[in-house]
């Protein structure tokens, strides 16, 4: 999570990468030459962005604002998720596979390709970004339990990695979607262990977060919408300047990065102005 989208390249070229692209998805990943380059995706059928994941949302009182980036790249920690969210939407409304080679990224335009380097052994692997988060400061990309596995991270837990925006990821079941391009490069010279870079200490929650999906005037309404949106949605009774309005509420979420993966996998069925309230 190249400088630049890729541009178009000569038929003979694109095929020739496609096939490369091709043997890396039915293999699973493998390295490449020690020093070896990736070679980057030809993405002919981009899926569309998700028009609700650009909306600025607000996480513990600070702002992020969805943005295109095409000269993205930055530096700094990863860390990885996978067991709590597996088979629960993503914020492109695609299920979460933990074992797929996927990421989240908190502005980046979903979904997307970026190329992520672990900058303490010099894997490198093409990522599918289709969540949002992480929520923690310093750390800049979440990967899934399977590229944190792919790029050597998932003992640390937390790794320095150089994300890298590439553009647009193909639609649903192209090459992203389970492929991966891996690359062994040397690795640098160990950090002495006195100013080797640690996770920021996270203080445990003990705040409640939900996601008001929406409310209606309607109760069949209402209760049409929590079906939609599946076992963690409910329904309550609330009085608003005199109206009675029903509320769709989905949760309850422990922490606000879950909370607000889930408000924007809300946001891809259908509901645009979902919001996170706490109690």
């Amino acid at each position: 999570m190249l400088e630049r989208l890729i541009p178009s390249v000569r038929i003979g070229l694109a095929a020739m990468s496609m096939l490369v692209l091709a043997a890396c998805a039915s293999g699973g990943g493998r390295d490449l030459p020690r020093g070896g380059v990736l070679t980057p995706p030809v993405v002919s059928d981009p899926a569309p962005i998700v028009s609700g994941t650009m909306r600025p949302y607000q996480i513990r009182g600070r702002w992020y604002h969805p943005a295109h980036q095409p000269n993205y790249e930055e530096t700094g920690q990863a860390s990885w998720y996978g067991p709590g969210f597996h088979g629960r939407p993503t914020a492109t409304g695609e299920r979460f596979d933990e074992n797929a080679l996927t990421a989240a990224h908190k502005t980046l335009p979903l979904p997307g390709l970026v190329e992520v380097t672990n900058l303490s052994n010099g894997r490198s692997a093409i990522l599918r970004l289709n969540d949002r988060g992480p929520f923690v400061d310093g750390r800049i990309i979440d990967l899934s339990r399977g590229a944190a596995q792919e790029l050597g991270l998932l003992n640390a837990g937390v790794g320095q990695v150089r994300v890298r925006y590439l553009g647009p990821a193909p639609r649903q079941g192209g090459w992203a979607a389970g492929g991966v391009q891996t690359a062994s490069a040397p690795a640098p010279a160990p950090v002495p262990p006195t100013v080797r870079a640690q996770a920021p200490a996270v203080a445990p929650s003990t705040s409640i977060y939900w996601i008001q999906a929406g409310a209606f005037s309607d109760r069949g309404n209402a209760r049409a919408a929590a079906r939609r949106l599946g076992d963690r949605a409910r329904v309550n009774a609330a009085n608003v300047n005199g109206q009675r309005l029903w509320r769709v509420m989905v949760g309850p979420w422990g922490d606000p990065n879950q909370a607000e993966q889930a408000r924007q996998g809300v946001i891809a069925h259908g509901f645009a102005d979902a919001a996170i309230v706490g109690g």
